[in-house]
């Protein structure tokens, strides 16, 4: 599914598979599956714990050092895959958010140059996950219901999981074109009333070619339009860190108020990260049905059916977004319970599900 359907491998074609030791038997099996295609694989295994060191008791030098092979990878690579797989959800609870932000400053251009190649057609991507019982646990669900969930949300448990997801492609297209000559568009919900432009903006419909699983339909909002106010269902989590009941105020496109009732240290320190840190890079409707739970892992999170979100940084290219930052926060909202979405003043969104077209 990953290199046939995803990624399309082809000969000649480098491709980095990333991930944790935790991970290696679908390491292992990608690997397997680009070789057969005529690809060459790469990978890199991260060791339990080596992040968390670095980010703890690095000096400032070695916190700005970006791994020369990670490097050469983002200017080589024609594929990238990066698994997700924790031994621990909450190892970077500890270190001192100035340091992780320090970390994060310095790979922000390899960020930026990821997307731009991804976005120019030179690279292809797919973030996955391999279930964990870290992870199980930290959504609350023993191992096995939690990989049925993984397994259920990237559609890999139908008969053709590539057809299915090329019908949800389909079905996320012609939201993209009825979209597509919106100009504003309003979000309320509870604690939440904001709008934004989208006038020139590109939907991008995602089934299943960057995200598996996948699912969602986003675009970038016009930088400077960003107005009032939202509140975040779930904890916002990001680099193994969850920041609860974050709420944001808007002016001018940019974040002039935020608060957090946990984790508010965090929340200051990654707005501050960079000049497009207070800036949205992101709005998207969250369309898989068959992610229905919060989890706790952005992946599926920002998938669910009947939510929507906000990435707080970088923009991507294709969708016409110009911010760039070496942050991209997504943000979940919860719109299943009294929220709407207006379209340039028309009612189209209620309580999670797009309204028939009358």
């Amino acid at each position: 599914m990953i290199a046939g359907y995803s990624l399309a491998v082809a000969p000649g074609q480098l491709v980095v598979i990333e991930g944790p030791t935790l991970a290696a038997p679908l390491v292992r099996e990608l690997y397997r599956q680009v070789l057969r295609a005529g690809g060459h694989p790469r990978s890199r295994l991260a060791i339990d714990g080596a992040q968390e060191l670095r980010l703890s008791l690095g000096s400032d030098a070695q916190l700005d050092w970006v791994d020369p092979l990670f490097r050469e990878h983002v200017e080589l690579a024609d594929a990238r895959v990066v698994i997700l797989a924790d031994f621990n959800t909450r190892a970077l609870s500890g270190v001192d958010p100035r340091r992780l932000a320090r970390a994060k400053r310095a790979r922000g251009p390899y960020l930026t140059r990821l997307i731009e190649r991804a976005a120019a057609g030179e690279l292809r991507w797919v973030v996955t996950a391999y279930p964990t019982s870290a992870a199980a646990q930290e959504a609350g669900m023993s191992l096995r219901d939690y990989s049925d969930l993984v397994f259920g949300s990237a559609l890999l448990d139908r008969d053709d999981p590539v057809a299915a997801w090329r019908e949800l492609g389909e079905r996320l297209h012609r939201l993209g074109e009825r979209l597509g000559g919106v100009r504003e568009l309003r979000i309320v919900g509870p604690g939440t009333d904001l709008s934004f432009s989208v006038e020139s903006r590109t939907w991008i419909p995602c089934d299943g070619l960057q995200n598996l699983p996948d699912g969602e339909l986003f675009t970038a909002p016009v930088e400077d339009t960003v107005e009032g106010e939202i509140r975040f269902t779930y904890p916002a989590v990001y680099d193994q860190r969850a920041v609860e009941d974050v709420r944001l105020r808007f002016r001018s496109g940019e974040v002039v108020e935020a608060s957090a009732v946990r984790g508010q240290g965090f929340l200051d320190e990654m707005l501050a990260l960079d000049e497009g840190a207070r800036r949205v890079g992101e709005f998207s409707f969250g369309l898989n049905e068959a992610v229905t739970r919060f989890t706790g892992e952005t992946l599926f999170d920002e998938k669910i059916g009947g939510t929507v979100h906000l990435a707080l940084g970088e923009a991507y290219p294709e969708s016409g977004g110009v911010n760039r930052s070496a942050l991209h926060w997504d943000m979940v909202c919860d719109l299943r319970e009294g929220g709407e979405v207006y379209a340039d003043g028309e009612l189209v969104y209620r309580d999670g599900r797009f309204l028939e077209q009358g």
